[in-house]
């Protein structure tokens, strides 16, 4: 079996690995999802016990349902959520835990489902309609669940379930608002994918009220299905109105107090979080420019402000933050731009908790103080090498000065979780496949998380270096039957977008570029400015000048590898590339003809007008304010202008998933329609029943596809 079908059967070599890994409070259990082996796309909920080291089975959907999990049981609501997680499992897709880690619950097939992990004990909870995100409050007495659409239930209403099994609804109006759930952009664009708190206490619930009845309602249909009807969206398109978004504290005895700030000035609410010491949320303007970290009053709704984040370009939060320390101070995540420092660190009400030398990508949790100080933070951070993340100990300490010791020493990619004095390190690297999950008390290690999954037959090596003065982080793969002296034809494998690196110390990262080198290419990656993990000022150059930026690095990256790498044929180079890598491949090909022979865009944003507003406005600003930016950025407009030249006329080939709902179909129609008014060579492939994650095998199996397009044009 070659690479392309073993990569279908295997999600990408993923089915049978431990993810959505947790630590129980007092770390005496890991929890986490698991297939049963490596051709097995359906996920179960899997505990380790620490003290005897053994797993333990706690539930198979299989079991619970008796039936098929796979994507045609989801709602309509988990499909959309598991669009925005970029999550293609199926069976359990999330699950959630009380305070102890005593109890979950989860949904299959809009069912919900309460599992004992003292006991093992698995029972099915009666609900009203389909569910969605149930979540236990803290003390784990009773279950909260959002509702999803069906027949004579409305979607969006938050409910709360008793010990005693009576289900209650705690808020709900009529279509065009929902209760509890995040709208299109806080889960898009902030990684916000849940939308109400349970209180420490369990006595009252912090919940979101998503407004979308100004938003344009958009249609999505997949021709080939001409029976059925057509999916209605509220899009949020840039220039365009947001969804109405607020926070009302729900007390169980029908209490309601609304949660106030300036909800004009401050539109986006990007981050909420819950723990002792009361609610902390983020609001941000519109332009992202300025945000605030907002305390709120449990009792009366009113908000103190505890710190201002403010760039001029935009403002960038770290994932954990805002959060209470043990001692009262408010923890925040910030940048370090002045006096030479160009970092992403921590402050405690101000206070700076890292070293500048540290890149901080993500507030793991709290790990028990090495003395008899505060708790201390565990962090996923980089120190000076972008293509690699670890885990480092950060001391909260007051007057303890800044203080960062690293935890992780393999060269690699590091993940982790925790819970009292258990942490479970999940370590990716170059040197073997998959991630290895290690469970640790203290210094010592004390069980491993088994994994199903196949292992690829391609042992990538990549070949990782800096290059240009810009110290660009970029890769070039051989085939494996590469000789020295042959000349190759070059594939730029894009993407290049912010928020996303490429070039990381991870085997998975190389597995599919191994197989388009062993077809005859040499592979080149490059991340360029605007990508995270090296400094802020590398990450926000691109500000309003996306396509210049980001364009003139992968050509200048090219150009020096090819410098480096004298076998890379620069008069055989082709491009591919994905969403925003589907739009910046399309840029190279008609900016740059004379490099780019031929390029692959799948689903291209094409046009940034057409796309939603946060992304959008983010980085090219107000549409109203910047028509030229839009413009000058747009494929539609590029692909319009009249060929002059007939090498001009490099072709393209289109992909697009005919029911995407974060990139339109649209883009790439309206691009196909500009190509052919201009008279330049292009194809479409629509994929009939696709999303933007082309999930299901079918980006694999275009693999194919996309390489008999390159072998024709490259020659």
């Amino acid at each position: 079996m070659d690479y392309p079908e073993l990569a279908a059967r295997t999600r990408r070599f993923s089915h049978g690995a431990p993810r959505a890994v947790s630590v129980a409070d007092d770390g005496s259990r890991v929890i986490f999802l698991r297939s049963a082996g490596p051709e097995d796309p359906a996920d179960a909920l899997w505990l380790l016990d620490v003290a005897s080291g053994e797993e333990r089975l706690v539930a198979d959907p299989a079991v619970l349902l008796g039936t098929d999990t796979g994507p045609a049981t989801l709602s309509p609501g988990e499909r959309a959520l598991r669009e925005r997680l970029r999550l293609s499992a199926d069976g359990i897709g999330a699950y959630a835990l009380d305070a102890a880690g005593r109890v979950a619950v989860f949904a299959i097939a809009g069912r919900l489902f309460r599992a004992d992990l003292v006991h093992g004990d698995v029972v099915e909870v009666t609900t009203v309609g389909p569910v969605l995100d149930p979540r236990p409050d803290p003390t784990g007495v009773r279950l909260a669940y959002v509702t999803d659409a069906a027949d004579g239930v409305r979607r969006g209403e938050l409910r709360v379930v008793d010990a005693d099994g009576t289900d209650t609804m705690l808020a709900g109006e009529d279509s065009g608002v929902t209760w509890g759930l995040p709208e299109h952009i806080a889960a898009e664009e902030f990684a916000r994918f849940r939308g109400y708190w349970w209180a420490p206490d369990g006595r009252s619930v912090l919940a979101a009220r998503v407004d979308e009845s100004r938003l344009d309602r958009w249609h999505l249909h997949d021709p080939a299905d001409p029976a059925t009807p057509p999916t209605t969206v509220a899009y949020p398109r840039a220039g365009g109105p947001n969804a109405e978004v607020s926070l009302h504290l729900l007390d169980l005895d029908d209490g309601w107090v609304d949660v106030h700030w300036d909800r004009e000035t401050y539109p986006y609410l990007t981050s909420v979080s819950w723990a002792d010491g009361g609610p902390l949320i983020t609001v941000l303007r519109r332009s992202q420019q300025h945000g605030l970290v907002l305390a709120v009053d449990p009792r009366t709704g009113e908000t103190q402000v505890h710190a201002e984040l403010a760039d001029p370009r935009w403002v960038e939060p770290i994932a954990g933050t805002p959060a209470h320390l043990p001692d009262g101070r408010v923890l925040v995540g910030g940048e370090l731009a002045h006096d030479g420092y160009d970092a992403r660190c921590l402050f405690a009400d101000g206070t700076l908790l890292t070293p500048p030398s540290l890149y901080v990508r993500r507030v793991v949790g709290r790990l028990p103080s090495a003395g008899a100080g505060a708790p201390d933070l565990l962090v996923e951070a980089s120190d000076g090498e972008p293509s690699e993340r670890h885990l480092f100990r950060v001391r909260t300490t007051i007057g303890g000065g800044v203080d960062a010791r690293r935890l992780t020493s393999d060269s690699g990619w590091h993940t982790a979780a925790v819970g009292g004095d258990v942490l479970v390190v999940g370590s990716a690297s170059l040197d073997h496949a998959g991630t290895r999950w290690t469970v640790r008390r203290g210094d010592e290690e004390v069980g491993l998380l088994n994994s199903y999954a196949a292992v690829s037959p391609y042992s990538p090596l990549p070949l990782l270096e800096r290059v240009t003065d810009r110290r660009l982080p970029s890769a070039v793969l051989y085939p494996n039957s590469y000789v020295t002296g042959r000349r190759l034809p070059v594939l730029l494998d894009i993407y290049g977008g912010p928020g996303h690196q490429e070039v990381i110390a991870a085997r998975s990262a190389w597995l599919e570029r191994q197989w388009w080198a062993d077809a005859g290419f040499a592979v080149v990656v490059v991340d360029n400015r605007g990508t995270p993990g090296v400094a802020p000022s590398f990450e926000k150059a691109i500000h309003r000048r996306l396509a210049d930026v980001i364009l003139l690095d992968q050509v200048d990256a090219l150009t020096a590898l090819a410098d480096k790498h004298p076998d890379l044929d620069l008069s055989r180079v082709a491009v591919r590339g994905w969403s925003f890598g589907g739009w910046l491949a399309g840029l190279a090909v008609l900016r740059h003809p004379e490099l780019f022979r031929c390029g692959i865009a799948g689903a291209p944003v094409s046009d940034w007008g057409l796309y939603d507003t946060a992304y959008s406005e983010r980085f090219l600003g107000m549409p109203e304010e910047g028509s030229d930016v839009y413009a000058h950025h747009s494929l539609v407009e590029l692909a319009a202008e009249p060929v002059t030249d007939p090498a001009e006329a490099r072709p393209l080939l289109l992909v697009h998933g005919m029911v995407d709902d974060n990139v339109v179909a649209a883009h790439t129609l309206r691009l196909s329609a500009a190509l052919l008014s201009s008279g330049r060579p292009h194809s479409v492939l629509p994929l009939t029943g696709a999303t933007h994650m082309a999930a299901g095998g079918t980006a694999e199996r275009l693999l194919r596809l996309e390489l008999d397009f390159l072998r024709t044009h490259l020659g």
